[in-house]
């Protein structure tokens, strides 16, 4: 019976943003410049990242990794939703649902380690520099960086099979912007209570743990910091770090509010907010971060402004 009625829905209707025609144009434009300068900072980034070649070095490899994960983090969610604000109707099939609930996990989760694999970089670059090269050559940042998509991958399968495989039993409509796992777990007939546990149990793999380990590393960079005896040499260390840091708080901050509750059928519209902080601004604000608190990222992107202009 319940396969049967699963197979009726054949597509959802997602509720969006807002019913308000006057808000759906305003958040139109606003999401479609956010999208703009996600997708044409974070390019940026990429395309300095493998020119220059004094930024062939681990640190930018994952800086590299990290853009190309926001490129496609948001472009799961937000050129979706801008259609969603000019179309009535926002109906999405069921492979469509899960194509995009995969694929959204799938960056997220990998985000989620790349960025705790970044604060091992960072670490590492402070406490030991002069063995840095040695310790983080390019095999084992090539490793590290496949290890972060694996990862990603496995956990975002993991998600996706338990959640997506339960019986909607008719209910097609999703009050949310995108298929996002825990808002289609509201429309299930079923006890959901193994998937939730699936989602939880991955949130500790790729939310707790790796925040723990950050925290960890940021303990012991901050020490190294302070035995250093120059103030310049503090000053560019913490500097250094501060990015990092910026865009860790932001992430992992709005991502463990929203994966390590239980589901709640109550909240769609509060989650929706915290959705749009964990899936629309970090990819935003990442290469401003990295770019204005960077000189060797500034110089590069003089220095391409002036190959291609000049």
């Amino acid at each position: 019976m319940e396969t049967s009625n699963r197979s009726v829905s054949t597509n959802f209707l997602l509720l969006g943003l807002s019913e308000d025609p006057n808000v759906q144009i305003v958040l139109f434009v606003l999401f479609f410049i956010i999208y703009l300068i996600t997708v044409i900072g974070n390019a940026l980034l990429i395309t300095v990242c493998v020119c220059d070649s004094r930024l062939h070095t681990p640190m930018y490899f994952f800086l590299a990794n990290l853009s190309f994960v926001d490129i496609c983090y948001s472009s799961v969610t937000v050129p979706n939703m801008l259609v969603q604000l000019l179309i009535v109707g926002r109906r999405i099939s069921f492979a469509a649902c899960a194509a995009q609930m995969y694929t959204y996990l799938l960056m997220g989760c990998t985000e989620c380690v790349l960025l705790a694999v970044m604060a091992y970089d960072r670490y590492v670059a402070i406490a030991f520099p002069l063995r840095y090269t040695i310790i983080m050559s390019r095999s084992v940042s090539i490793i590290l960086g496949v290890c972060c998509w694996l990862c990603g991958s496995l956990m975002g399968l993991l998600d996706t099979l338990f959640t997506i495989q339960l019986p909607s039993c008719g209910a097609s409509v999703i009050n949310h912007y995108f298929c996002e796992a825990t808002a289609f777990l509201k429309i299930v007939c079923v006890d959901t209570f193994i998937a939730g546990m699936v989602i939880f149990s991955v949130g500790i793999v790729v939310l707790l743990i790796p925040s723990f380990l950050i925290l960890f590393t940021y303990i012991q960079i901050v020490a190294t910091i302070m035995g250093i005896h120059s103030s310049e040499g503090r000053h560019k260390a913490f500097s250094t770090c501060a990015s990092h840091l910026v865009v860790v708080i932001i992430f992992y901050s709005t991502a463990i509010f929203l994966y390590m509750k239980p589901v709640s059928r109550d909240s769609g519209n509060q989650e929706k907010v915290f959705s749009l902080f964990y899936t629309v601004t970090p990819p935003m604000l990442n290469p401003m971060i990295y770019s204005l608190r960077n000189n060797d990222v500034k110089m590069a992107l003089q220095k391409l402004h002036r190959r291609i202009f000049y």
